[in-house]
């Protein structure tokens, strides 16, 4: 047997064996290895790296998105619980109570929410209905406005499951006066209506009073009668044949067709405001015969402006500014065919603080027009003193820097906002009258519409 007398040892390391080449490769820069390739090698390099880095920046980036994506928060998805079918083009709807309103293609058509089935259907005039607003009355009355194809506003009552047409509310009968409907408004409560019309070269807006005190107390009376009507109908077929017990109960939309409701009535009639002009007086003391409360002194010859004076200041300003006038395109100014208004609650401003009032039915309406820097408001209590064909003057107005764009008043109908054309939401106050807050929106922006939440 070989054994070995000492273990197995390692030789130490020497420096003879070690390579030459490599003795200063840990201070080598890797990269001077592509340098030490040729030049058509080296630029392709150079692309192929520049083409990998943009790509891992984009893939980053979308990483990133991603990422911030998955934190924001999902909207909750919503599907459809039923549906019901329409017999004809649905162009709009609305929903009071326990019913659905639909305008469809020809007439108008009503389903319940509780079973999504039709109730009632009315075509009688065989229009197309463009759109339509709804508001519960309470015990089972409806009180609708339904806009046609052709601009004609009618005004249905819906109770028991019928419609029962009221009145066309600007139906003339020479076609050439026929106004077209632009807006219509329900009042809360139901109380008034308020619709925008537009003729050939004018605009104007008409609120109605709808009484519907007296429409409930002519619903419940016509009621009772067809109830009645229908025992007396049961009672008698029951008598008539021995043995055998027929229902029949008289349709209530029959019953419905001979009834009359009371009309409403015409409170005012609201036109945009006229251009600015000079006086028709021939001189001052033809204007201070008009005015006999002796408040003035003098004979205003230093402050009677005619319409002479009005053209030369006109020729002035543009001969000074044409060239920014023609850069514009400012046009000549017109009268405002568009108007925004709202239904307003009382307060201190339209009403006096010893003023009896409901403190949930309207006392006014507050309108302002395109292109107009005023808020204008407006008494609903000017039909017991005015006719509602004279052109009204606004209780109270309120100005504004820029013309208004678009406002909006609150649930409670103590706020307003008004948004202006020069990006700036004005709060008022309709209670107290004077301005809460005014906030400017960044330049270069136009406010479309304004919401409280």
């Amino acid at each position: 047997v070989n054994t070995r007398k000492h273990p197995l040892g390692i030789p130490p390391p020497s420096e003879k064996d070690w390579p030459k080449d490599e003795e200063n490769f840990f201070l080598l820069d890797p990269d001077r290895e592509r340098d030490a390739l040729p030049q058509p090698f080296r630029m392709i390099n150079k692309l192929v790296m520049q083409v990998f880095e943009s790509a891992m920046e984009i893939i980053e980036r979308r990483e990133m998105l991603r990422e911030a994506q998955k934190l924001k928060v999902q909207p909750q998805k919503c599907f459809p619980t039923a549906e019901f079918q329409v017999t004809e083009r649905a162009n709009c709807l609305a929903v009071s109570g326990k019913y659905i309103f639909v305008g469809l293609s020809e007439g108008l058509a009503a389903f319940s929410t509780g079973d999504f089935k039709d109730v009632c259907a009315w075509d009688a005039a065989k229009t197309e209905i463009c759109a339509i607003h709804a508001l519960d009355l309470g015990n089972e009355c409806h009180v609708l406005l339904a806009v046609d194809e052709m601009g004609l506003v009618w005004l249905f009552c819906f109770h028991k499951e019928s419609f029962l047409l009221v009145k066309v509310l600007n139906e003339v009968e020479d076609i050439s006066q026929r106004s077209t409907c632009v807006e219509e408004v329900l009042s809360r409560g139901g109380d008034y209506a308020g619709i925008l019309l537009q003729g050939n070269t004018k605009a104007w807006l008409e609120i109605y009073q709808l009484p519907k005190d007296s429409w409930l107390t002519e619903m419940e009376k016509n009621t009772g009668a067809a109830e009645g009507l229908a025992c007396s109908e049961r009672t008698s077929s029951c008598s008539s044949k021995a043995g055998t017990f027929l229902l029949q109960e008289l349709p209530v939309s029959a019953i419905q067709a001979d009834v009359e409701l009371d009309l409403p009535v015409l409170l005012l009639t609201v036109r945009p405001p006229k251009p600015i002009t000079g006086t028709s007086f021939k001189g001052p003391l033809d204007a201070l015969k008009e005015v006999d409360d002796d408040s003035m002194l003098g004979l205003g010859y230093n402050h009677l402006i005619k319409d002479s004076q009005w053209e030369l200041h006109e020729a002035i300003f543009c001969s000074t500014y044409r060239e920014y006038l023609e850069a514009e395109g400012v046009t000549k100014e017109e009268i405002p065919r568009h108007a925004t208004f709202h239904f307003l609650l009382p307060s201190r401003i339209l009403m006096g603080p010893e003023t009896d009032v409901q403190p949930d039915v309207p006392v006014g309406i507050g309108v302002h027009w395109d292109g107009n820097h005023n808020f204008c408001l407006y008494s609903l209590n000017h039909s017991l003193k005015e006719k509602a064909d004279s052109d009204l003057m606004p209780d109270v107005v309120w100005p504004c820097a820029a013309p208004i764009a678009c406002s909006a008043v609150s649930s409670c109908s103590r706020y307003l906002a008004l948004a202006g054309e020069d990006a700036t939401i004005t709060i008022w106050d309709k209670h107290l009258g004077y301005p809460l807050s005014v906030t400017a929106i960044l330049e270069e922006r136009f406010i479309r519409s304004i919401h409280f939440l």
